[in-house]
């Protein structure tokens, strides 16, 4: 397929993308038909209904992606008329592309126009939920950094923090920081909270943050009570998130958060080395 051709289909499809108020991007059924090269609305049905299929065994609800909709259009002499049309998801025109007569050049482009457009996606929410697992972590560390310090000020010794850190760990998961690590292969020298999902990240934190809170409230002075608070909020914090159907000790391994940062942080230098012109 010609440059000339590639960039011109290109255009077209993009500039009948649209967005719904909820910064979804869509495409217009009768719009895509004419994109496709259909002649008629009936064929295009019938290839617009495969495609729901399609979605169906993909697990997906059809309804999140194939929206019925009537629009008023022109029909001359000032006098309109109603129409039937679909609002179609980049997943749903990638799906209805698929099912179409690849031999045909609209087809063709469309196929792989979408399948980059949705793979783009993908990549965008990832890399966003990368960021903010790291972003949960380094929370986390600022956070035990405080309460390690508020317990050194108030105990004369930062002996007990481990110690405390553990017993909240316990409370929180039902087994000991060791026991934890030895059910998700964590390195017995690494952090726990280095390979734990992002949720269970930030139920830490909010435990933690609770207890410094509390600690200067209540103007706790004993390593004892400060432990014995600290057990108590993440008994709090795993009560709420057990009525929400999670169980923290069941939850996988995530990858290496040092692994990650390092990840994330090549990326970002390589957008750096290789960023977009204006021209």
């Amino acid at each position: 397929m010609k440059t000339e051709i590639i960039k011109s289909l290109a255009n077209n499809f993009e500039n009948h993308s649209q967005t719904t108020e909820n910064g979804i991007e869509f495409w217009f059924a009768r719009d895509l038909q004419h994109l496709l090269g259909y002649s008629k609305w009936d064929n295009f049905v019938n290839v617009i209904n495969k495609s729901k299929t399609s979605c169906e065994v993909s697990d997906n609800n059809i309804l999140d992606h194939f929206a019925d909709v009537g629009k008023m259009v022109s029909i001359g002499s000032g006098s309109s008329r109603k129409i039937e049309d679909i609002m179609l998801t980049r997943y749903a025109c990638y799906l209805i592309a698929q099912n179409g007569d690849p031999r045909k050049e609209q087809i063709a482009f469309a196929q792989n126009y979408f399948a980059i457009q949705t793979r783009k996606f993908e990549l965008i929410e990832q890399r966003i939920k990368d960021w903010e697992r790291l972003q949960a972590r380094q929370k986390l560390t600022l956070s035990e950094k405080e309460l390690s310090e508020l317990i050194y000020e108030r105990t004369g010794t930062d002996k007990n923090f481990g110690l405390i850190r553990s017993k909240g760990d316990q409370a929180l998961f039902g087994r000991s920081t060791r026991e934890m690590k030895k059910k998700l292969n964590v390195p017995q020298t690494r952090a726990l909270a280095d390979f734990l999902p992002t949720i269970t990240i930030k139920a830490k934190d909010f435990a933690t943050e609770i207890t410094v809170f509390n600690t200067k409230e209540k103007g706790l002075t004993k390593g004892n009570s400060i432990s014995a608070e600290h057990i108590r909020n993440n008994k709090g914090v795993r009560g709420l998130l057990m009525d929400r159907g999670i169980k923290p000790e069941e939850l996988p391994a995530e990858e290496d958060i040092k692994k990650l940062e390092r990840r994330v942080t090549s990326e970002s230098k390589k957008l750096g080395k290789n960023p977009d012109k204006l021209k």
